[in-house]
């Protein structure tokens, strides 16, 4: 019977060069940097699906808002209501021009962040 204590070489052998393969400085360098940036990709992902949430409920916002100011300028005559529609328009450009430039930075953050 095989003495238990004594482990096979051969399995010494490839645990020794697992180790070698999978925690190498190289390795463990480029492992981490690999998932700093997917961690860094989906932030910026976050970011942009986040701003599209805020430019649909912008959109939403404005589009009631002009139905109603539109409904009252009919209604009323009163050019007040124009004021209100050219706000929403407004408020509905600003989104957009926030939302575009969040999709850009957040791409430029990706483009400029190391992968590995």
């Amino acid at each position: 019977m095989p003495d238990p204590v004594k482990v096979n070489p051969q399995i010494i052998d490839a645990i020794n060069q697992l180790q070698s393969a999978t925690m190498a400085p190289q390795v463990v360098l480029t492992s981490g940097a690999g998932k700093a940036y997917q961690s860094v990709a989906q932030s910026s992902a976050i970011a942009v699906q986040d701003a599209a949430d805020t430019l649909r409920n912008v959109s939403t916002i404005a589009t009631t808002a002009m139905g109603v100011a539109m409904a009252q300028l009919l209604a009323t005559k009163d050019p007040i209501y124009l004021q209100a529609l050219t706000q929403a328009q407004q408020m509905m450009t600003q989104a957009t021009s926030d939302y575009a430039s969040i999709g850009t930075a957040a791409a430029t953050v990706l483009k400029n962040f190391p992968s590995g």
